[in-house]
């Protein structure tokens, strides 16, 4: 049966012209078979018998027969397939199946009938051929994997994109770079980012996997590096051989040779129409580079150059934002007798936007100190500007002596009369170290936090106002004020929003958490501080912060042992006697060490200026402060805003010698202002004394 018809294709001339069909089956491993499905036999050409790899002798001519010759899997799912088109009504079929081949490889075959049917559509014969299909799916599975590759790169890449999308600084995109699990699957060794500095290259992102390549940090752009040379050009710069990089490069080879690197590409990053830096992509295992390959790269290197330029813009905003921001705040904190003050103030982490957070130290007279903390609303430049000017007011009105409500309802006005459409929210403190009294009010700002001497913590509840600007223009400017006493060792926590605040979360979870940092934190100031900011740095908050701290110390601010006041009216002789006799009966009580004499010119210099050059009255105060070195202190105030001059009174003058007396009579002296006028005040060092108090 098999040999019916049967002609060798060996036997025939190839030079024949045209070959007959058996040839050119032959020669492509194709045969045709026959298949009588009402007799049951099935006729095979000898090729299509060598396409089964069986031998006539082999084949007796019947289909099942032919099921030695394929793994029973395969042979039940071409019978299978063969049923279905009969029953169906196909005209045909066509399918893949895999033949044995003794202890030879397995082979692939394509099978193809078409189904011969009577006029009353009832299949009777099949006409088909088997064809050797082994090449050809392996050349459609290395097609796939081909495929499969790129899809799987272009994937990388897509990836490596969004991710730079959400970079925001030049670290974030150095992470990026630097991830294995963000390029290493581009079959990477290692990645080097350079920037453009001037006329060089500055390095700052190389390694992958584990790898490095120690570049020189810094290249010029006219040497001879492959990053010099694309930052030059303009043009990517491919590698496809250790050949080409060693002839190219020498002085760069002996640093990439022990990373086993066969090829590499160099890229310019350009952005605007310039270029910003290069990047180059060290590959192991990678010959050349196709045409695809290159673009791929390109659209990599393209997608890093506009995220590090984005990175650098944001960058710029930020350090001009924040230099905005530091220009505003005190430059330095004053030394403040019996108190230590420690102060932080973080900026927030993104581009522009900074807050108008600020802090304040204010010394007063007496030596009392106000402290503020505060925040304007917005975050942005502006916020800055605005926080920067009501800095400055609020610091003028307490110095200028006001209490704290008069200087919180100042600061609101003239806030609102900037007309900036933005409010601020405060809380403002006087303190004097040497009595622990602290006058504490708050316009629509958090409580302040109070640690005490053993260490724990608690809120500190202050009566509160409306916030700084809203209270002027709804006519609400009074301000309650809350006092406490500030024993030794406690300390003041006064602080923004920024500090526990965090998107999502119930404020008093956030302020909880900070009263249990305080109370185990450290019990120095500067330690304590900067725990508080690393805590708001680790809880991710994007706003800005201020902070502030201030501990009474107690013991290094002088006491008063003694203090007597006299008021003295204009034209009132007698109050201006009794106000000598008093200083009189004081310096006899105290004792002076001999200055007694001294006390009472310059006294009674300062209140007959006040008399002769002022249209309202003196007080007089006369304190003894015991400390480390004893002191006499004496205060004279009057409602005038007008501070003393000194005046060259001339050869005769009798005038202008007032301010002379009192700079060589006394040990050091000075003007305060008040709020409804000033005080002149001078201290005489005085030696120990035994006498009782007046």
């Amino acid at each position: 049966m098999a040999d019916r018809g049967a002609t060798s294709a060996a036997a025939q001339d190839p030079d024949d012209w045209p070959a007959r069909p058996e040839l050119s089956l032959a020669l492509n491993r194709m045969g045709c078979f026959d298949w009588d499905l009402d007799s049951g036999l099935m006729h095979m050409d000898s090729s299509a018998l060598g396409v089964l790899g069986v031998t006539p002798e082999e084949y007796d001519g019947q289909p099942a027969s032919l099921a030695r010759f394929l793994p029973g899997a395969e042979s039940a799912r071409l019978d299978a397939q063969v049923s279905q088109a009969l029953k169906d009504g196909s005209s045909g079929y066509s399918t893949y199946v895999r033949a044995r081949h003794g202890d030879g490889p397995d082979s692939w075959i394509h099978v193809q009938g078409s189904i011969q049917r009577d006029s009353g559509g009832r299949p009777h014969r099949i006409l088909g051929v088997f064809r050797d299909a082994t090449q050809e799916l392996a050349d459609a599975a290395g097609r796939a994997d081909l495929d499969e590759e790129r899809v799987r790169q272009t994937s990388v890449v897509e990836r490596v994109t969004v991710i730079l999308a959400h970079a925001r600084t030049v670290s974030d995109v150095i992470d990026v770079l630097e991830d294995a699990r963000a390029l290493g699957h581009l079959g990477l060794v290692s990645v080097i980012l350079g920037l453009v500095e001037g006329t060089r290259i500055h390095i700052v992102a190389e390694g992958q996997i584990g790898s490095n390549v120690p570049e020189f940090e810094y290249t010029g752009i006219d040497e001879r590096f492959p990053m010099s040379e694309v930052v030059r050009t303009l043009n990517p710069r491919f590698i496809v051989s250790r050949e080409e990089f060693e002839s190219c490069y020498p002085v760069l080879w002996p640093h990439i040779e022990p990373l086993d690197v066969a090829s590499a590409a160099y890229l310019p990053l350009i952005a605007q129409g310039r270029p910003i830096g290069a990047l180059g992509l060290l590959y192991s295992d990678k010959e050349g580079f196709t045409a695809e390959d290159r673009n791929l790269i390109i659209t990599l290197g393209t997608s890093i150059a506009q995220s590090l330029q984005r990175a650098m813009l944001f960058e710029q905003e930020h350090d001009l934002a924040e230099g905005l921001q530091q220009a505003m705040l005190p430059r330095r904190i004053p030394v403040i007798p019996g108190a230590r003050v420690a102060v932080r103030y973080r900026s927030a982490r993104l581009g522009r936007d900074i807050g108008g957070d600020w802090y304040d130290v204010v010394p007063l007279p007496g030596g009392r100190v106000g402290v503020a903390v505060g925040d304007v609303q917005g975050h942005d430049t502006h916020a800055a500007a605005v926080m920067g000017q009501l800095r400055i007011v609020l610091r003028a009105y307490a110095a200028e002596g006001h209490n704290p409500a008069t200087v919180m309802a100042r600061a609101s006005v003239f806030l609102y009369e900037l007309d900036t459409d933005r409010f601020a929210t405060c809380v403002y403190a006087e303190v004097d170290p040497a009595t622990g009294a602290m006058h504490v009010v708050r316009a629509g700002h958090m409580d302040p936090l109070l640690r005490q001497t053993d260490g724990t913590c608690r809120r500190l509840p202050v009566a509160g106002g409306l916030p700084l600007g809203l209270s002027a223009e709804f006519h609400r400017l009074e301000y309650p004020v809350t006092t406490v006493e500030l024993a030794p060792g406690e300390t003041l926590l006064m602080y923004t929003d920024g500090l526990v605040e965090q998107p999502g979360d119930d404020l008093d979870d956030g302020i909880d958490l900070l009263t249990r940092i305080v109370r185990d934190g450290p019990g120095e100031l500067q330690p304590l501080a900067d725990k508080l900011c690393a805590m708001a740095e680790a809880r991710g908050g994007e706003d800005d912060i201020a902070l502030l701290l201030l501990r009474r110390q107690g013991g290094d601010v002088p006491q008063s042992s003694g203090r007597l006041q006299q008021h003295v009216a204009q034209g009132d002789p007698e109050a201006l006697s009794s106000a000598r006799h008093m200083l009189r009966a004081a310096l006899r009580a105290w004792g002076t060490g001999g200055r007694a004499d001294d006390i009472e010119l310059v006294t009674n210099e300062l209140m007959t200026n006040v008399l002769l050059h002022t249209d309202g009255g003196a007080i007089v105060t006369v304190r003894m402060l015991s400390g480390a070195e004893r002191r006499l202190r004496v205060d004279v105030e009057d409602v005038s805003s007008a501070l003393p001059r000194r005046r060259d009174p001339g050869e005769a003058g009798v005038s202008g010698r007032g301010l002379l007396l009192v700079d060589r009579l006394t040990d050091v002296w000075g003007v305060e202002s008040r709020g409804g006028g000033k005080v002149v005040w001078c201290e005489f060092m005085t030696l120990p004394d035994g006498g009782a108090r007046p």
